[in-house]
């Protein structure tokens, strides 16, 4: 079954731990954005991991370099996910793949920039990642003509474990679901929401349908 991963994009913690209580009983997984990590720094990760013990805590750094050191960092305050960025060297993914088995936790590849996502995620996967996130950024979403589409079919094509992120939402999850992704990962469809809970709550429903 597909889980359902919950990015919130906020910039303090007292806020993220607000949201995450609302949605909590409908996601699998809570990812603390990157631009949140960046506010509050690795505090954030330990915090969250504290008080939603039985969820899947994903700290997404985007690693570029040092990919053992960063993921052990990620690793010792609570996360069980970290992410390294798909445009590095193979040797960055190496090292945080090392500090994620001495942790038994696990590492995803992030492909945002990348420009043939699915040959990368075969390639990276090769390496140890637990999956791949097919991703387009806030930014490749705003441009004239972006399309979710672009992603779920590269999930079905790409024949290796994934995530699909970059406008996850109702109307489009079950094509998500269909496309053999591992992961769901919805933001702003959530945290924009009037009601977050509600959100997370329809995404779940139509997830387990």
């Amino acid at each position: 079954m597909i889980k359902l991963q919950v990015a919130i994009d906020l910039l303090k913690t007292e806020d993220a731990l607000a949201l995450a209580k609302k949605v909590a009983p409908y996601v699998d997984i809570i990812e603390l954005g990157t631009p949140l990590i960046k506010s509050e720094g690795v505090a954030v990760i330990r915090a969250m991991k504290d008080a939603f013990p039985d969820k899947e805590v994903f700290a997404d750094f985007k690693t570029a370099d040092t990919g053992e050191l960063e993921a052990g960092l990620a690793f010792d305050a609570g996360a069980d996910y970290v992410t390294i960025l798909g445009s590095v060297d193979d040797a960055t993914i190496e090292g945080a793949v090392k500090a994620a088995k001495e942790h038994g936790r696990g590492v995803v590849i992030d492909t945002i920039g990348v420009k043939d996502r699915v040959k990368r995620a075969k390639e990276v996967t090769k390496l140890g990642v637990s999956f791949v996130e097919l991703h387009a950024g806030l930014d490749e979403q705003a441009l004239e003509g972006y399309s979710i589409q672009v992603l779920i079919d590269e999930a079905k094509k790409a024949g290796v474990p994934v995530s699909i992120a970059g406008g996850v939402n109702k109307d489009n999850i079950d094509a998500v679901k269909n496309s053999g992704a591992v992961v769901a990962v919805a933001g702003g469809a959530i945290y924009s929401a009037e009601d977050p809970a509600a959100a997370a709550k329809e995404l779940h429903d139509l997830i387990n349908a």
